[in-house]
């Protein structure tokens, strides 16, 4: 059988279409998600709430079968979180560090500096905090690369 020019074109451009068609849909859904969420208060709540925004964040778009990385910036008041000796969320952290891989903290090394001056003593962290020389530079050099950003 033979088929006109025309045809022929219109034949090779669906065949492209549906070869190639869904190649930027899947691209789309493949991006990983990137969450900076923003802690400066001593507060207990706020640390839960971080805590839990980043749990539903995540349970979210892993249950679509969507990729998220969450990083927890402490700085401030908010370093508390991340201390040893002062956490009151300490256990949750190990608890949610374990099960989530995808999940850092992150710990301000100005005010770990700053807390060492004024109380005279080493600040512990706890092991799942990873030291960033500034809390503040770090979100908005996150913010920078596009990261998301949410405050609890």
């Amino acid at each position: 059988m033979k088929i006109g020019p025309i045809l022929a074109v219109c034949l090779a451009v669906l065949a492209f279409g549906i070869t190639f068609g869904t190649q930027p849909l899947r691209a789309a859904e493949a991006k990983a998600h990137h969450v900076a969420i923003h802690v400066d208060s001593k507060d207990p709540a706020v640390m839960n709430l971080a805590l839990n925004n980043a749990a539903n964040v995540a349970r979210d778009f892993t249950g679509r079968g969507q990729q998220v990385e969450i990083e927890i910036v402490t700085y401030g008041p908010g370093l508390h979180m991340l201390r040893d000796d002062t956490s009151p969320v300490k256990e949750r952290i190990k608890s949610m560090s374990a099960s989530m891989p995808y999940l850092t903290f992150d710990a301000c090394a100005n005010t770990r500096a700053g807390m060492q001056k004024a109380e005279g003593k080493d600040i512990p962290l706890v092991s799942q905090a990873k030291v960033v020389p500034s809390g503040v530079v770090h979100l908005v050099e996150l913010q920078e690369k596009g990261w998301s950003y949410i405050r609890p």
